[in-house]
């Protein structure tokens, strides 16, 4: 296996985020299995040399725009938590706040998301980054509320829940449109859901 290098010169990291980028987008929508490295580099622009020197092969490619496409939707989420005194008068008001923030960073389209879903279950290594960045978060949305007081008993599973809750409902949302479901409603209901968790 070649040695890959980490760029740390400004063009070189920018290249190496396009090749993330587009390579991820590309292994979305055609398919991970469907896609080759040559298919990568002619897709982003670049020549296969190139991506070999930053990548050994596209899984890393993908995984690490796995992780780029996980911090795009949480970082916002957190810092609007990060942002507000926390508690839970105000706590109806900003869950709105950023539910609709999480549906507007779920920027992927539907046959994306369920390649990545899809990959997900079928490669242990996915599998531990999908794994890890919940964990993360988590920890992270606990830590916020902590430091606001709201301490109740069992909150880091408490969060897990809700972060479970949260991701359906903007699945739901973003990707299924089910024509029967009155989203106005299921938002209100998520809303009130979290509340009593979190208060319980």
């Amino acid at each position: 296996m070649s040695e890959t290098r980490m760029p740390t010169q400004k063009r070189s990291i920018e290249k190496r985020k396009r090749i993330i980028e587009k390579g991820f987008e590309l292994m979305c929508e055609n398919g991970f299995f469907n896609t080759n490295t040559s298919d990568i580099a002619k897709f982003t622009g670049v020549s296969t040399g190139i991506i070999y020197q930053y990548f050994n092969d596209k899984k890393e490619i993908f995984i690490d725009g796995v992780k780029s496409y996980s911090d795009n939707i949480m970082f916002p989420i957190l810092d609007i938590l990060k942002n507000n005194k926390v508690h839970l008068d105000n706590l109806e008001e900003l869950l709105d706040e950023m539910l609709d923030e999480f549906i507007k960073r779920h920027t992927m389209s539907k046959s994306s998301h369920e390649q990545m879903i899809a990959m997900s279950h079928l490669d242990s290594d996915i599998a531990d980054i999908f794994h890890d960045k919940e964990v993360v978060a988590t920890e992270k949305i606990v830590e916020v509320l902590s430091e606001n007081g709201i301490r109740s008993a069992g909150l880091f599973e408490k969060v897990h829940i809700v972060i479970g809750i949260v991701e359906n409902y903007c699945h739901e949302v973003v990707y299924h449109r089910h024509s029967k479901i009155d989203y106005d409603i299921m938002k209100n209901e998520v809303i009130r859901i979290i509340i009593n968790i979190l208060k319980g």
